[in-house]
């Protein structure tokens, strides 16, 4: 973790003075774990989570506000401000700030969008088949969540059809039994899964 965070912080900045890291991959992959340890290996960088910006209404029609509200504003050097979204009320609270940190990380299925694409200094694909993530998720979410799961996996399915972002990544990561594996993405230089850098045991990991 530690060298994939060193390799991040030596790219250029990517949107305004921020490099802007993708976290993508199928709901129940492990994004936001991964983006959690990765942030603080790059010195507690800011997480922005897209599902605190999509809600029941706009489960991937989110990219507008997205842009607008994120994007723009840490592109001039601003802080952005949105307003995360409760799964639960269905209501959107109050606003939270993102400042324009020499890092940001950004997961969330849609990560990847082509839309965002352009202002992302590298996109990190969680390297798990969709059934073994929706898998996962539901069983993260429970019985209550059930009719849920069945309506996300088809607009998944919709999502990735129409703007696949596997394709585009630079780098994928898999679990392994003592931490991720970085591997060459379908996007990268380096060549066909060739290894990067093996982490550490997830627990050890700063």
């Amino acid at each position: 973790m530690h060298d994939l965070a060193t390799r991040l912080r030596r790219l250029p900045p990517s949107c305004g003075p921020v490099r802007l890291i993708g976290v993508d991959g199928h709901a129940g992959s492990g994004k936001s774990t991964f983006a959690g340890q990765l942030a603080r290996a790059l010195g507690d960088a800011p997480v922005l989570h897209l599902d605190d910006i999509a809600s029941h209404d706009e489960l991937f029609e989110w990219t507008g506000r997205l842009l607008a509200e994120v994007i723009g504003p840490l592109a001039r050097g601003e802080t952005a401000h949105y307003a995360p979204y409760d799964w639960r009320t269905r209501r959107f609270g109050p606003p939270v700030a993102v400042p324009p940190a020499p890092a940001v990380v950004v997961e969330g299925v849609g990560a990847g969008r082509r839309a965002l694409r352009p202002h992302l200094a590298r996109l990190l694909w969680m390297d798990l088949p969709h059934e073994e993530s929706w898998s996962r998720g539901r069983a993260r979410d429970g019985e209550e969540q059930r009719e849920f799961w069945a309506g996300w996996v088809r607009a998944e399915r919709e999502h990735f059809a129409a703007d696949p972002s596997r394709p585009f990544a630079d780098l994928l990561i898999r679990q392994s039994g003592k931490g991720y594996e970085v591997l060459t993405g379908p996007a990268g230089t380096v060549g066909p899964d060739q290894p990067l850098t093996q982490g550490d045991d997830p627990s050890a990991m700063c």
